[in-house]
C-alpha cells in the first residue's frame, strides 16, 4: 500500500481488539505479502464448500462457506494494517495486495453461481459476478493509473459483496432447512451483479469528471 489515500476506508481499523491483532501480527516474523496470498487459500476454501454444496446439499458448507468468506477478509484487512501500521510496508507491496483479490473474487462467486439449485443459470450468474467484480477493481486501477483519485465507491464494493454473499449464505442454510430452496443464495448474486454494473459505471463517470474537469 502506498499512502492511505490508496487504501479502502474502513471503520473496523479503529477497533481495539483489530489494532491489537495487527501488532501481535506485526511483532512476528509474518509479511503483509504472505497475509495477502493466504487470502486465495480461504477463497479456495470457501470454492470448494460451495462446489461441495452443488453436489451434496448440506446446510453447513454454506455456513463453513461463509466463516471462509471472511477469513479472506480479514487477511485483507490484516495485511494493510501489519504493511502501514505495523511498519512492513514493501515495494512490491501493492502487486500482493491487489493481484490475490483479483483471484479471489472470481473464485468464491463463480464457486456460488454453481451452489444454486433452484434455477438452471446459477453458473453463469456466478460467472458475470465474478466477471464483474474483476471489472470494478479494473475500472479504479486504471482510473488510478490515468491520473484520478483511487475510487473504492460502491454500492457493490469488495465489502458490500462479500457481506451480501455471507449473509446470503447463513439465510440460504437456515432456507434449506426449513424448505429445501436455495432461493436467498439465488437474490443475493442477482444483487451483486446489478451492484456491481452500477458500481462500474459510477466509477467510471466519476473519472471520467475528474479527468475532464
Amino acid at each position: 500500500m502506498s499512502d492511505d489515500g490508496a487504501r479502502r476506508p474502513l471503520k473496523i481499523r479503529d477497533v481495539k481488539f483489530v489494532n491489537t491483532f495487527a501488532r501481535y501480527l506485526s511483532g512476528k516474523q509474518i509479511t503483509p505479502n504472505q497475509i495477502s496470498v493466504t487470502s486465495i487459500l480461504f477463497a479456495a476454501l470457501a470454492a470448494v464448500c460451495f462446489f461441495c454444496f452443488a453436489c451434496y446439499g448440506h446446510w453447513w458448507l454454506l455456513i463453513l462457506a461463509g466463516l471462509m468468506i471472511q477469513c479472506r477478509l480479514l487477511c485483507n484487512l490484516f495485511d494493510g494494517m501489519v504493511a502501514v501500521e505495523g511498519g512492513k510496508k514493501t515495494n512490491s507491496g501493492e502487486l500482493f495486495n491487489d493481484i490475490p483479490d483479483r483471484i479471489a473474487d472470481p473464485l468464491i462467486l463463480v464457486a456460488a453461481g454453481y451452489a444454486i439449485h433452484v434455477v438452471s443459470f446459477g453458473a453463469e450468474l456466478g460467472w458475470c459476478a465474478g466477471l464483474l467484480a474483476v471489472m470494478t477493481a479494473y475500472i479504479r486501477t486504471l482510473s488510478a493509473s490515468i491520473g484520478a483519485p483511487v475510487d473504492f465507491k460502491g454500492p457493490m464494493a469488495k465489502q458490500h459483496r462479500m457481506a451480501v454473499l455471507t449473509i446470503a449464505c447463513v439465510l440460504t442454510a437456515v432456507e434449506i432447512l426449513v424448505q429445501g430452496t436455495d432461493y436467498a443464495l439465488l437474490a443475493a448474486l442477482i444483487v451483486i451483479v446489478l451492484g456491481a454494473v452500477v458500481t462500474c459505471i459510477r466509477r467510471a463517470v466519476s473519472a471520467y469528471r475528474f479527468l475532464e474537469a
